[in-house]
């Protein structure tokens, strides 16, 4: 068993402790820059400036976003070829992930100051505060491309097994803005372009940092060559870090929207449009730190969920799942309570000016953050159902409370004027959180009467050495039973199901959920199902059970991409087998019982899921004849295409 078994024996509790703790610590520092620029320049400025900050926040946030993109894509292929021991194209993930990012950010700086004062104001800039906006925005801009190039060092850093390392560069540029600001603003009066050069300076820092460990990096070591574009590995990168890039750009997506909504309504009321500006603002600085820590806890408890489901340990993954949800609303309601009782403390830590700022922002905190309970709950729910793979509930999930946002942000104001965008949180909360309940409900009814499963036994059968046939088939073209008939013809084991046990025996996860990952998902639910920890790990596991059977000698090894997996090895025989639609679908009606139309979606959604899973792991296409030495018509009849196969076998020996 690998050392992760602990992760399905030590006291739940222990675990996520240990595993939740630090993610929420990192997710905190994350939002600590833009926080701490709000409070000072909040205290210094004033709620214009406040208000400034916010138009820059959504340019920022894209840059975020581009950098969790390369980063969290490259941190996650990391990750899967340690597994597999497959490092020696690492360097070229992690190498093309920070050209891009530096690249990316590159073009948001130009974009930024091309984009000038009309950028600012189509992203809700006012008169009053355009100004102030462009003096923090054109500092911000100048280290974007840096900024963005530390975060992805940073996802890449913790994934190479240096968390605490990570941790330590962004504190450090952390504790640097905390000092810079008050300095800057108040001591030598730089205003808002002072806390805008104490942020880059911190994030000029935490680049550095992260800079440094390349030299000492524990997997990889960059060269020239590592930054030379490599399109096959940078699209693998790419797709796993896609969900992290959705986040992010969701965020963008609800912050412009409601900064032109604001503007709008705020316009025609007495309060005019800088002051829900600034306090909404605010209000999201409250909201993201409560919702960091919901997330975190979520984040943290990943790898021990995803473990235990896999392994077949539904007690442990409800007891997980109960855990949670019992510390993320212990932790929401004290915060609920707290901005309900006393929210005029909060918005006067970011600044105090004018009563009738603090009576709306107040007002407005209230109604925002009432229901932030149900805010986390459902992001908590969201991420369980990622980590057990659970993708095609998790995606829409994940943004069902961000679509309901905009739209009742769009429609309440109608009625109830500037104050009904935050009346819109509240009402986008409830119905999420009922749709996310309803869906747990069924799956704790599953959990509950699912068994705990056992690994079984898997024998590997002696044989003498020679070819390796991997075959891939179309759904109903008879390639198991074609496998099957060269393996008794040529004296040699067929291997279909004993890969599953293998692979269970060596990961500690149950067969029937290392059997489950050719889903039939669509391609962007495929690579966040594969990006997740436990199907990770069943991955890898599937893989060392491939090399260890090939490894035995001479065998036929059906399905599960063993043509790619063993693509180092020289004595290996690639055959795909494929046949004409009509006579798959009447094997699918014979095997399975189906009519003729449902033979047909059978076939289209099977070869569908194995030609994504096959991309996902390979960035191949899956049946491209020129993958393969041979390529059978099955439509000849099982038994003539396995003799052809032997022929062409005895052929190549």
């Amino acid at each position: 068993m690998q050392e992760s078994n602990y992760l399905g024996t030590e006291k739940v509790g222990s675990l996520l402790r240990k595993f939740a703790v630090p993610c929420i610590f990192s997710l905190i520092i994350s939002c600590l820059y833009n926080i701490v620029d709000q409070i000072f320049v909040g205290n210094g400025i004033g709620y214009l400036g406040n208000a400034a900050t916010g138009v820059i926040f959504p340019i920022t946030v894209v840059g975020w976003g581009l950098s969790l993109f390369f980063g969290d894509g490259a941190a996650a292929v990391l990750s899967v070829s340690l597994g597999r021991k497959e490092t020696q194209k690492i360097h070229k993930s992690v190498g093309n992930s920070i050209l891009c990012s530096f690249l990316a950010g590159l073009v948001i700086t130009v974009a930024g100051y091309l984009g000038g004062d009309h950028l600012l104001r189509l992203i809700g800039a006012t008169d009053a505060n355009l100004t102030l906006a462009r003096d923090y925005g054109f500092i911000i801009y100048a280290m974007i491309p840096f900024a963005l190039v530390q975060n992805t060092l940073a996802s890449i850093i913790r994934a190479d097994g240096s968390p605490r390392y990570a941790m330590g560069a962004m504190l450090a540029g952390a504790a640097i803005n905390i000092i810079g600001d008050p300095l800057a603003i108040f001591v030598l009066d730089l205003g808002i372009k002072g806390a805008a050069w104490a942020t880059i300076l911190g994030q000029f820092v935490s680049f550095l940092i992260c800079a440094a460990y390349l030299a000492k990096s524990k997997t990889f070591r960059l060269s020239l060559d590592s930054f030379h574009l490599d399109f096959i590995e940078l699209k693998h990168v790419m797709a796993l870090g896609t969900s992290s890039l959705l986040t992010q750009w969701s965020i963008v997506v609800i912050t412009v929207i409601n900064n032109i909504l604001l503007v709008r309504y705020g316009s025609v009321s007495v309060f005019g449009p800088d002051i829900p500006l600034a306090a909404f603002v605010v209000i999201m600085k409250l909201f993201q730190i409560v919702l960091n820590i919901g997330i975190g806890i979520a984040a943290g408890a990943q790898p021990i969920v995803g473990y235990n489901y896999g392994a077949g340990q539904y007690d442990r993954v409800r007891e997980l799942l109960k855990l949670m949800l019992k510390w993320t609303a212990i932790i929401c309601l004290i915060c609920t309570v707290l901005f309900e009782a006393v929210p005029q403390i909060f918005i006067r830590l970011f600044g105090s000016d004018g009563e009738l700022y603090t009576q709306f922002a107040t007002q407005c905190l209230r109604i925002y953050l009432s229901l932030i309970l149900f805010t986390c709950v459902q992001k908590v729910c969201a991420i369980f159902l990622q980590s057990i793979g659970h993708a095609r509930a998790a995606v829409p999930l994940s943004v069902l409370r961000d679509a309901l946002l905009i739209v009742f942000s769009l429609i309440l104001p109608l009625r109830l004027g500037v104050t009904g965008i935050f009346w819109a949180a509240p009402a986008a909360d409830t119905i999420a959180v009922l749709v996310t309940f309803f869906f747990m409900v069924r799956l704790w009814s599953e959990l509950s009467q699912r068994p705990a499963e056992e690994t079984g036994m898997a024998v590997l059968q002696p044989s003498r050495t020679g070819i390796i046939l991997t075959i891939s088939r179309e759904h109903g073209s008879a390639g198991k039973q074609i496998g099957q008939l060269v393996a008794e013809k040529m004296g040699i084991p067929c291997y279909y199901k004993e890969m599953i046990a293998l692979a269970a025996k060596e990961s500690g996860l149950s067969k029937e959920f290392i059997s489950s990952l050719n889903t039939n998902e669509n391609m962007a639910m495929r690579e966040l199902y594969l990006s997740t920890e436990a199907v990770q790990q069943a991955v890898t596991a599937q893989d060392k059970a491939i090399k260890r059977i090939a490894n035995t000698g001479s065998c036929v090894i059906v399905g599960r991409a063993a043509d790619y997996v063993l693509r180092g090895y020289e004595n290996v025989v690639r055959v795909f087998i494929y046949a004409p639609a009509g006579y798959r679908v009447q094997n699918v009606m014979k095997m399975y019982g189906d009519t003729q139309e449902q033979g047909k979606k059978s076939i289209a959604r099977s070869d569908a899921a194995r030609a994504a899973y096959y991309k996902s792991i390979s960035g191949r296409e899956w049946g491209d004849p020129h993958g393969y030495e041979l390529c059978v018509d099955s439509s000849i009849g099982a038994e003539a295409a396995a003799s052809l196969i032997c022929e062409y076998m005895r052929h190549r020996g």
